[in-house]
């Protein structure tokens, strides 16, 4: 048996390492249990999701804390958080901005967060929004809660609008933003569209009861960062 080429093993192990290190990043992990955590804003309410509850998680496994008028969340569980005094109707745009301080200080790969809209039955078995979220690497996802959690444009997808940190531990920002418009409803980060869809296509059977609602603030699981400057506009 003749012996392969160096080239051929060489190009074999760059393989083998690719597919181990792909494998390493998206390994799940174990959500984390945050000391003192609760919500201690204000007004403001959360639940994590289905699965974290099914293992017997709340929301006092995370934490979301008011610095100034600045929020800062830490997971934990994947979870939404909102203030049922902030809802938007009509033609509208909720944005903020989200700062990772430490890029994937508490994970082995990027997490998203981002914004939520269109929230009716908050906090119920039955609740339905949507969301707009960015991953610190370049990534972003969005995705909608109806009686079934529904995929939007997969599960995630690069856009060169969207921040990457420098390196892991080095702080990421994102202006993230979801818009709604006359019969379309828009992602929009760092002031680029990067996804719009007919509304027809999210307020429908399964999905969302309408994009009027309450907005605000989703997170994935273990992840730290802070929201500055969340608010609604009109045109």
């Amino acid at each position: 048996m003749r012996p392969l080429p160096r080239y051929a093993i060489a190009a074999s192990i760059a393989c083998l390492l690719t597919i181990t290190l792909h494998a390493q990043q998206e390994t799940p992990e174990t959500n984390r249990k945050i000391a003192g955590g609760g919500i201690t804003v204000k007004g403001w309410e959360g639940k994590v999701d289905a699965d974290a509850e099914k293992a017997g998680q709340t929301v006092a496994d995370a934490k979301l804390s008011e610095e100034g008028h600045v929020l800062h969340v830490t997971t934990g569980p994947a979870i939404t958080y909102w203030n049922p005094k902030n809802v938007a109707k009509g033609d509208y745009t909720v944005s903020a901005t989200f700062t990772e301080p430490k890029f994937m200080n508490l994970n082995t790969h990027p997490h998203p967060y981002g914004i939520v809209i269109a929230g009716n039955g908050l906090g119920t078995a039955d609740q339905r929004y949507i969301y707009c979220a960015a991953y610190g690497n370049g990534n972003f996802i969005v995705r909608g809660f109806g009686p079934e959690p529904f995929q939007l444009n997969g599960r995630r997808e690069a856009n060169d609008a969207v921040h990457k940190a420098a390196a892991v531990g080095q702080p990421v920002t994102q202006e993230i933003a979801m818009q709604v418009k006359g019969d379309t409803v828009s992602c929009i980060i760092n002031g680029t569209t990067v996804k719009t869809f007919p509304k027809s296509e999210l307020v429908t059977a399964g999905k969302l009861k309408s994009t009027d609602g309450v907005y605000g603030i989703r997170f994935a699981h273990n992840t730290d960062a802070t929201v500055s400057n969340l608010k609604v506009t009109k045109p």
